[in-house]
């Protein structure tokens, strides 16, 4: 079967609910997600690793201790199931269409309104990489590619960009003139001045 075309996109979770079902070794790496982009986290599963009770004892996240139940939807933005029940899995998937929730049901793509994509990070750089499901495998070969392309000073440098555009956004400058110096600033050139500057900064250092 062709798989559906997806809308890439970066989603702001700051203060959004999320709820996690099922709190596993699988169910901890995507709460740490959920955690990192500041959603607030609801997590429901009998029990728990030692790092998610951790992260409920801390009051990071909300755990309840106890099978799922419908009305844990209510009010998410997004939900997430780490469980080996097909039966409930495909209960989920079905409730959460039906409040209009997100969902993802963990290795089973065609349960899923949306996808983990396995992905580069140098600070604010994001690289994100999706086979629409159809081989992780795939994805993570790339992701280790392109983190030996894409080497830590990426963050130094991308850093390094932000505050040259808030100073020339700050300045008077003509709009295409401004527009050919942040296109300048972001070239290839731009950026092995500024790897050979930070080595030879190092070594003086």
């Amino acid at each position: 079967m062709k798989p559906a075309n997806l809308f890439p996109m970066f989603l702001k979770l700051s203060a959004r609910p999320c709820l996690v079902v099922g709190a596993g070794t699988i169910a901890e790496s995507k709460i740490a997600s959920l955690l990192d982009a500041g959603g607030q986290v609801r997590v429901v599963a009998p029990e728990a690793t030692p790092q998610v009770r951790s992260w409920a004892q801390s009051n990071a996240i909300e755990w309840h201790q106890r099978p799922f139940h419908p009305n844990d939807l209510e009010g998410m933005f997004l939900v997430v199931a780490a469980t080996s029940s097909t039966e409930l899995q495909e209960r989920i998937f079905e409730e959460a269409g039906r409040r209009g929730v997100l969902c993802n049901i963990v290795d089973v793509p065609h349960l899923c309104d949306f996808y983990y994509p396995a992905v580069v990070q140098r600070g604010a750089l994001q690289i994100a990489i999706s086979t629409a499901g159809q081989s992780p495998a795939l994805a993570q070969r790339l992701r280790k590619q392109l983190e030996e392309q894409f080497g830590p000073e990426y963050e130094e440098w991308l850093a390094h960009l932000g505050a040259a555009r808030d100073k020339l956004f700050s300045s008077k400058l003509d709009p295409e003139e401004r527009k050919r110096l942040l296109h300048q600033d972001a070239s290839e050139e731009a950026f092995e001045a500024f790897r050979r500057n930070r080595r030879l900064s190092k070594r003086s250092g």
